[in-house]
């Protein structure tokens, strides 16, 4: 279900500094053990370097927060406890699980934090040749189930079911640190900018020129070349990609990302690009399109406000939501 290969947008900004008294300021580093692009419009240098200090430091709280690397975070704890005794957690990591399981049932389970719990009996590195077992592709997701997460309201509490059940947030954990970062630079009166955090991508204002950012999304046929160009005001766009780690088998191309309700690789996609007014939802349905497939997944996209999407299936076709029109480039 999971590690998607994110195809990191373009953004395209035409700037022509002379003349605006604000400008973009930009930095990239490794967050959350990925890439993060962060970019300001200030009123000048030192203004700008201090705002993206700002969403460093609120994307390094989230992380310390939902890292299930970190044996002292409270995901981590959570984990250890499972099949034993409910956890207190903090309101906000509370809410996002809530949240998390809020998708999996608006996807029929295609989104499970408790992916975690998989065993990755599936090889991407050219190693395999070979179908796993029907056997073990079973036993594989045995722990895997959103319904075994248990959520106490009154106590704040998370409860893992079953023992050896785990949960993880590399589905919507960056998505979720971007939605942050750019509330709290909006609380700061910082008046437009662009987290990027490896291609899920948040963006709010617009440019020094007064114009939208625009995103140019990559063609996955091509990685060099662009097939459409959208702009984007005050939401959040991620674009996915399964179309390198993949391995044929028995004729048939499976990708490496799984269903966590079968254990089995999903297939027939090989791009999805989701808009929706946060970037955490947009990751979570970016992954669940793959694993539902092209006309489950755009039935779903249709029935949420302010959500649309563009799916390229393995032969190149593209399909997209109702409400969107593409201009191709």
């Amino acid at each position: 279900m999971l590690l998607l290969n994110k195809l990191t947008p373009f953004l395209l900004v035409f700037l022509v500094v002379t003349g605006y008294a604000q400008q973009t300021y930009q930095r990239t580093l490794k967050l959350m053990g990925s890439r993060f692009d962060i970019t300001v419009v200030a009123n000048d240098s030192v203004q700008g370097k201090n705002n993206i200090d700002i969403a460093i430091s609120e994307i390094t709280r989230i992380e310390k927060l939902i890292s299930s690397w970190d044996v002292n975070s409270q995901t981590s704890k959570i984990n250890k406890n499972a099949g034993i005794k409910p956890v207190v957690v903090d309101a906000e990591l509370f809410e996002l699980i809530k949240r998390a399981i809020s998708i999996s049932k608006l996807t029929d389970g295609a989104f499970d934090i408790s992916y975690a719990s998989m065993d990755c009996i599936w090889k991407f590195d050219g190693s395999m040749t070979k179908m796993p077992s029907a056997d073990k592709i079973s036993v594989s997701v045995a722990k895997v189930g959103f319904q075994n997460i248990i959520l106490d309201k009154s106590k704040n509490t998370v409860f893992l079911k079953e023992k050896g059940m785990k949960i993880g947030f590399g589905a919507i954990g960056k998505g979720y640190a971007a939605d942050k970062a750019k509330a709290l630079l909006i609380s700061k009166g910082v008046t437009a900018g662009i987290i990027n955090a490896s291609g899920d991508m948040n963006t709010w204002g617009s440019q020094p020129n007064s114009k939208p950012w625009k995103v140019a999304i990559t063609n996955p046929m091509n990685k060099n070349k662009v097939f459409a160009l959208f702009p984007l005001v005050n939401s959040a766009v991620v674009t996915s990609g399964n179309y390198e780690k993949f391995v044929n088998l028995n004729g048939k191309r499976y990708t490496h990302i799984i269903d966590p309700r079968t254990g089995y690789p999903s297939s027939g996609i090989i791009s999805v690009t989701v808009f929706a007014p946060k970037a955490e939802l947009a990751d979570a349905l970016a992954t669940s399109i793959f694993v539902m497939g092209k006309d489950v997944g755009l039935n779903r996209v249709n029935q949420l406000p302010k959500v649309e999407c563009i799916i390229i299936d393995e032969k190149g076709n593209i399909s997209t939501s109702k409400n969107i029109t593409i201009d191709k480039i």
